[in-house]
């Protein structure tokens, strides 16, 4: 998923011409395979845009690309090459290369000549223009996304603007529903928020971050499992701007729908542990009365832990680590406090204190590995690069 844009390049041939083979496996029987050399071209069409779904959401990526790239090959000889289906095959082999296995320069690549097709396409007159709009929606939102994987920031949000603008004409003129237009909207100020994340803007990425969930909670529920990466990210970026209580309260609602969608015990501990971290961060901050939503869900992805068959006894003994480290460092602060109450900052029993807390940040271990003090914990709220889904 992860893989260099130079390693996967000659990769990316391969495929092609893998994908495009008629040689039948070793064991194919001979009268399928003869079956699918004189299979019409639509028919074939067909099959392998059901096949990249089914690859898709079993994870098989590799498969799932070979069968894009035949609708590809496929679609350029059922419509020829002036023909907007033929652009819309790009886009979706330009989601695939970038959703399945992270390659956004192959992505922008594919969605580029998915433009320059568009640009000299023929429309028959008996299509309807709506689907070739659409069409050039998604090919602007995956350009703008493949553009932010690659840094170019400038050039993404341009292409996303574009995206906004058809939908609204869209939605405007009637051709798409309002429930659609959210759907896409979502997708659209996701995107944009990234941007400005990317350029170290929190403040504007913050307001993209709100909407994309106002959108998506309308279109989708506030339950919906596609609600996550936004909670998640919005929480990071709330983090980041010192709003606790709203990072923590996004990150909570994160959990609740891991818990209801009865997730593995995997995730719940991680979502757990996410919520534990957001609060050790906020005390911190100076907000100790975060201190017992830290423990508790420190406690809760230890039990979730346990619950997980197959998990290893050293991530129980990390988390387990951590949690103790923080009952230390957050015991120590609260008798810090009471004694600069009672004697001032300069009394020796006061000065002790803060030196035994400095030594615990510095040497904070219990089991033999490097800490650092609690606010350097991540509450598990980084962009994502790639998420599940349309793009």
């Amino acid at each position: 998923m992860h893989e260099s844009q130079e390693s996967c390049f000659s990769n990316h041939l391969d495929e092609i011409v893998a994908a495009v083979s008629l040689t039948a496996p070793e064991n194919t029987p001979s009268t399928l395979m003869q079956t699918a050399v004189f299979q019409p071209p639509r028919e074939k069409l067909e099959l392998c845009e059901e096949k990249a779904k089914s690859y898709s959401s079993r994870h098989e990526y590799t498969k799932a690309i070979q069968e894009l790239v035949r609708c590809v090959a496929l679609t350029r000889i059922c419509y020829g090459d002036a023909h907007w289906k033929r652009a819309e095959a790009h886009v979706n082999l330009a989601q695939g290369y970038l959703q399945l296995k992270g390659l956004s320069l192959q992505a922008k690549q594919h969605a580029e000549k998915a433009k320059e097709i568009l640009t000299n396409a023929v429309v028959p007159p008996y299509d309807d223009h709506a689907e070739v709009f659409k069409c050039s929606i998604e090919l602007f939102h995956t350009l703008g996304r493949a553009s932010l994987a690659l840094q170019k920031f400038k050039e993404a949000a341009e292409n996303l603007t574009k995206a906004e603008t058809l939908s609204k004409e869209l939605l405007q003129c009637g051709r798409i529903s309002q429930e659609k237009w959210m759907e896409i909207q979502a997708r659209t100020k996701l995107s944009f928020a990234q941007v400005y994340q990317g350029q170290k803007k929190s403040k504007e990425a913050l307001s993209h971050y709100q909407e994309a969930l106002e959108y998506m909670e309308t279109s989708k529920g506030d339950k919906s499992l596609e609600c996550l990466p936004v909670l998640k990210e919005l929480a990071g970026v709330e983090q980041a701007l010192g709003l606790h209580d709203a990072s923590i309260n996004h990150l909570l609602q994160a959990h609740l729908i891991i818990l209801k969608r009865k997730s593995s015990s995997e995730e719940a501990m991680l979502s757990a542990l996410c919520v534990a971290r957001a609060a050790v961060t906020s005390i911190a901050s100076g907000r100790p009365e975060h201190h017992d939503v830290a423990e508790q869900y420190f406690q809760e992805s230890m039990a979730h832990l346990k619950a997980a068959e197959g998990m290893g006894k050293a991530k129980f003994l990390s988390i387990q680590d951590e949690y103790c480290h923080f009952l230390q460092v957050t015991g120590q602060e609260e008798c810090l406090q009471i004694q600069t109450l009672l004697y001032g900052p300069q009394d020796k029993r006061t000065m002790a204190t803060q030196q035994s807390m400095d030594v615990l940040f510095k040497v904070p271990e219990m089991a033999g590995k490097p800490r650092q003090p609690p606010k350097a914990k991540p509450a598990c709220t980084g962009v994502a690069q790639h998420t599940a889904g349309k793009s």
